[in-house]
């Protein structure tokens, strides 16, 4: 593949503003309807919980400029085991969050055409989505990156919109209704929650992942992660309170476009239709950041020895890298098909936040061990104890895929490496 010259940071910001502010912020109002507008506590969480660990990879990034990628960070601090086991696991996360980028992009598209609601219409559909965007990455890295920059402008209109319209509609009675449907107390709705939440704050790691794209590793990894969290986690909130105070959670549940029928509400279905499409375009972006993610992942694990040599040599990623990707992707979007794409949504973003997040924490043990001043593991402590606190709240139908994948992949190295 071409190694079209380095990113700089302002776009690698936007590579990880672009890897966040996708599926999540469009779908996930409906997939957080059960847990209700006190979801707001959760995203609060997880807001801070993404910057702390922007800062594990800004100091991974600064003390660690040489080493590529996530399994490089793993390798460094905890040996080869653990850098494996980091190659696979996050290589796995991108290729299953991929699908799920893909099925909210077609929720989206269902706003369009209702025959894409149907569970093969929506996997014919996926299928499309996750081999445009393989060609896109095929084309090139910069070519990517620039596809999800400009995608994250375009995506960002409706939003924008949507927060307007939420303003402007706000009904505090709807608001207060939709505070807890179930009625459970927040001390069991908002951890619960919290594992799905974080999936809109997956691509924290996209620059430390690009670091040998980025211009200067010790400053822009640093620079990128921390401005690309703070954007997306300021989009969040006001985006989620917007939807909330206008549609009640028992509507909100069974949408599969939130933030245009927001949208359609206040100013009716044309301007929604507009919304719609912008929202497309940026999962689509968002599914083109994440294919790139997936295989610079992979292409770091053969430079390391974990992966066939065939994956990537020399800083070049090559070919089949991205194209086996698509196949695996697209095995994953029939395998998952679901009777509702919010059911399919649901399930695939749950395991995809407690794989990254078990990565995470390996990045943050990592960190503990190799820093070099007490502010770089206070905040390795900070970051695991985050990560480890939010697969715990994760519901137990996504931990055990995880915790099955760990044991496949740990005999993996035992046999073979």
């Amino acid at each position: 593949m071409k190694l079209d010259g380095k990113l700089h940071w302002g776009l690698a910001a936007l590579v990880v503003a672009g890897n966040m502010i996708g599926s999540g912020v469009y779908l996930l109002p409906a997939t957080l309807a059960t847990t209700g507008s006190s979801s707001l506590i959760g995203w609060a969480v997880a807001g801070v919980g993404a910057v702390t660990l922007a800062l594990v990879f800004a100091a991974l990034g600064r003390t660690q400029p040489d080493a590529d990628g996530l399994p490089g960070f793993a390798e460094r601090g905890l040996g080869r085991f653990f850098g494996f086991q980091t190659t696979l696991a996050f290589w796995a996360a991108a290729l299953i969050g991929n699908v799920a980028v893909a099925v909210a992009a077609t929720g989206y598209l269902g706003f369009f055409f209702p025959a894409l609601k149907t569970p093969v219409g929506a996997t014919l559909s996926n299928l499309a989505l996750i081999w445009l965007v393989t060609g896109a990455y095929v084309l090139g890295v910069r070519t990517a990156a620039r596809f999800a920059a400009i995608t994250l402008i375009v995506g960002l209109a409706p939003i924008v919109v949507a927060i307007v319209a939420g303003a402007a509609s706000f009904d505090p009675q709807v608001f207060a209704a939709s505070w807890s449907p179930s009625g459970d107390p927040l001390i069991k709705t908002v951890p619960a929650s919290l594992a799905v939440i974080f999936w809109a704050f997956l691509g924290v790691e996209s620059a430390a992942v690009l670091s040998q794209r980025v211009r200067d590793p010790a400053r822009d990894v640093g620079r990128a992660s921390i401005a690309g969290v703070s954007l997306a986690t300021v989009i969040y909130i006001a985006a989620s309170a917007a939807v909330f105070g206008v549609i009640p959670a028992a509507v909100l549940a069974q949408s599969t476009s939130p933030y245009a029928d927001l949208i359609a509400q206040v100013f009716g279905a044309s301007v929604a239709g507009v919304a719609a499409a912008c929202a497309v375009v940026k999962a689509t972006g968002t599914l083109g950041g994440w294919v790139m993610m997936a295989g610079e992942t992979a292409r770091a694990g053969a430079e390391h020895g974990y992966l066939p040599k065939g994956f990537g040599q020399g800083g070049q990623t090559t070919r089949a890298t991205p194209l086996l990707g698509g196949a695996i992707m697209s095995i994953a979007a029939v395998l998952s098909s679901q009777a509702t794409l919010g059911g399919q949504f649901g399930l695939l973003i749950g395991v995809t936040s407690v794989l990254t997040l078990s990565v995470y924490a390996v990045c943050c043990v990592s960190l503990f061990r190799t820093a070099r001043t007490g502010r770089d593991k206070t905040v390795a402590v900070v970051g695991l104890i985050f990560s480890v606190a939010a697969v715990a709240a994760a519901a137990p139908g996504y931990i055990l895929p995880t915790l099955g994948f760990v044991a496949v992949v740990s005999g993996a190295w035992f046999l073979w490496v």
